[in-house]
């Protein structure tokens, strides 16, 4: 059994509408979580709402990481964009760069780097991207799927890589998740979240879509702050670890 787990959740997607101070979404989150995947402006947010969540973040202890992404504010970064290897490089570092010095600025600093949407996907399995990915990244950890080329990628070039689950979205029998067009891609059931989590977190194991038990060695698990009741599922799952004697606490120092 897992004596600890970090929860983290992608955060500062709301552009320029969360006011710092207001009891957004965000707010509420960050209440609960340990890590804030903090998006960089590629696919949401802008340096406003950077600032307001590591502000928000460096007040309550949690880890701020950078959620990187394809260019693509249109689509919420959830299209693949088959750019050049070069491109990606330069792009992940610049997002990397404009959190850090926002952050630093926040009082705390970037901590890890996790990979969003369409780019998280492609590199479970895209050479190039993923190795793109972890070109730009100095010295950081980075969160993935495991089992991943970019996983794979970080542990080749001495960075730490980090396994993650997801609470709230569906997998299939591969260990890769659902995808969001079709049935099963998401778990928005508070109960049911939190049954999943505790269950990852003490047998490592995650229930398929098609009924099949999966292996997931995670140290970090995601909760959505897109998902239906997000709040009120990240606190029912933080609930029943601690009950059940898991500690929350953030994958970093």
């Amino acid at each position: 059994m897992a004596d600890r787990i970090d929860l983290n959740c992608d955060l500062g997607e709301e552009f320029d509408a969360w006011e710092p101070g207001v009891d957004g979404l965000d707010t509420l989150l960050l209440d609960v979580v340990t890590s804030a995947n903090v998006a960089c402006g590629f696919h949401a947010g802008d340096e406003r709402t950077m600032a307001a969540v590591c502000r928000a973040a460096a007040r309550r202890g949690v880890a701020v990481g950078a959620h990187v992404s394809y260019l693509d504010r249109e689509n919420f970064g959830r299209r693949f964009v088959d750019v050049p290897a070069d491109v990606l490089q330069a792009q992940v570092t610049q997002q990397i760069d404009l959190l850090q010095g926002i952050a630093l600025g926040a009082g705390t600093r970037v901590a890890y780097v996790k990979p969003h949407g369409a780019l998280y996907n492609a590199v479970v399995h895209h050479e190039q991207h993923a190795r793109a990915v972890v070109a730009a990244i100095t010295d950081l950890p980075v969160l993935g799927l495991p089992g991943s080329a970019v996983l794979a990628a970080a542990s080749a070039r001495g960075l730490r890589a980090v396994p993650e689950a997801f609470a709230d979205r569906g997998y299939r029998a591969d260990g890769t998740l659902v995808p969001r067009s079709e049935p099963g891609a998401l778990v928005t059931d508070a109960d049911e979240v939190a049954a999943r989590v505790l269950r990852l977190a003490t047998d490592g194991v995650v229930v398929a879509v098609d009924g099949t038990e999966v292996t997931v060695a995670a140290e970090s698990v995601c909760v959505h702050s897109d998902t239906p009741g997000a709040a009120g599922l990240a606190r029912t799952v933080r609930t029943a670890l601690v009950e059940n004697g898991v500690a929350i606490l953030p994958f970093v120092a």
